[in-house]
């Protein structure tokens, strides 16, 4: 994988962590930072790997933007900072891979859009979520997309308008993470879920993912005239063939890419 200054990528089987490693700046994400993870996830996007995890080193997951990049910039330089923010986000939806978050600590502001925005995510008991801009000088608009497709809109409006800290249980409850383990049960927890996320075909899995994030949020009949015409196409794929071939075989599946 590449080298970057902001971030420690590997690959481990068939898994790629991108582990964002600003600790001294609480991992907030100045555009530098923001490029290199858009970068290491084409990257990783780009290879045969079927799962990335997003993880934060040091004390908390991401402060959000660092303030100190978004105070030296006018109207034009702000806007770029959110696009190319915006961009990461769109692009984690649009890799073929199963894309997880591993929370621990505090995931604010546009750390939390990292979260809502990875497919899956689990959480330490430790992890805090919120969009601070509510009780401060800049509302968390951006931030508040991705998290408003996770949790229910009087939720939303509560972490958006108080900007307090949500706990894991709570976050859990309302859908914004799938799981809260021990902290030190997180990577094992991470795994295992990942691990189940990834089975089957990889090419069909790719296609599911991004049909569902094509449909969701659209009208009931958009959704089905959407999901209807990629199901019938899928149901070509060579791993839906063999799918249904081991099931009728009574046999187990062997997957092709």
């Amino acid at each position: 994988m590449g080298e970057y200054e902001h971030l420690l990528v590997k690959r481990e089987g068939d898994t790629v962590t991108i582990t964002m490693n600003r600790a001294s700046r609480r991992n907030s994400l100045s555009e530098d930072h923001l490029r290199e993870l858009l970068a290491a996830f084409e990257e990783a996007g780009a290879s045969d790997a079927t799962g990335i995890v997003l993880a934060g080193a040091g004390p908390v997951f991401s402060a959000g933007h660092d303030f100190g990049d978004v105070a030296a910039r006018d109207l034009m330089g702000v806007r770029e900072l959110l696009r190319v923010c915006t961009d990461l986000m769109r692009t984690m939806h649009a890799v073929p891979q199963v894309v997880i978050a591993r929370v621990h600590g505090l995931a604010t502001a546009a750390g939390c859009q990292l979260v809502a925005s990875c497919d899956l995510a689990v959480a330490a008991e430790s992890a805090g979520f919120a969009l601070p801009g509510g009780k401060g000088g800049w509302f968390c608009h951006t931030p508040a997309v991705p998290v408003a497709r996770s949790v229910g809109r009087k939720r939303l409006m509560e972490m958006a308008l108080t900007g307090d800290v949500v706990d894991a249980a709570t976050a859990l409850d309302w859908g914004l993470v799938n799981r809260v383990v021990p902290d030190a049960e997180l990577d094992d927890a991470v795994a295992e879920l990942l691990g189940r996320a990834t089975r089957g075909s990889r090419a069909a899995k790719a296609m599911g993912k991004q049909t569902l994030y094509a449909q969701l949020d659209r009208p009931e009949e958009d959704a089905y005239a959407i999901a209807i015409e990629v199901m019938a196409s899928a149901s070509q794929l060579p791993g839906a063939r063999e799918g249904m071939a081991a099931f009728l075989e009574k046999r187990k599946p062997s997957w092709p890419d």
